[in-house]
């Protein structure tokens, strides 16, 4: 349980960044990218179980890149006022999502 806490809590300190740095991407504060990294690990995990395992970007394949821009892109209509990403910011939050997570992999956060 605490894993799954800090998880969480880890994935939306990288959002605010991602929110921070990305072009086209905003997140509101702290419990909104909360709240968006909840969503997203919803929508990810739905994504995968009707797409299988290589559309996750831990299959690190374009698949993936794509199905996790289309996630956080989707999420801004879930949360309203979490999170708010254009196409191209979501694009880009993918790409530096997934850097971090080659770097930290979702395993040992």
């Amino acid at each position: 349980m605490i894993r799954a806490v800090i998880r969480f809590v880890v994935s939306a300190l990288v959002l605010m960044v991602v929110g921070w740095v990305v072009p086209g991407m905003s997140v509101d504060g702290f419990t909104g990218a909360l709240i968006a990294a909840v969503v997203i690990a919803a929508l990810g995990w739905g994504a995968e179980k009707l797409l299988g395992e290589k559309a996750t970007p831990q299959a690190r394949g374009i698949a993936g890149f794509v199905s996790a821009a289309v996630v956080i892109y989707l999420a801004q209509y879930i949360v309203p006022g979490s999170i708010q990403a254009s196409v191209i910011g979501a694009l880009l939050a993918s790409f530096v999502i997934g850097l971090v997570d080659a770097i930290i992999p979702t395993e040992l956060r």
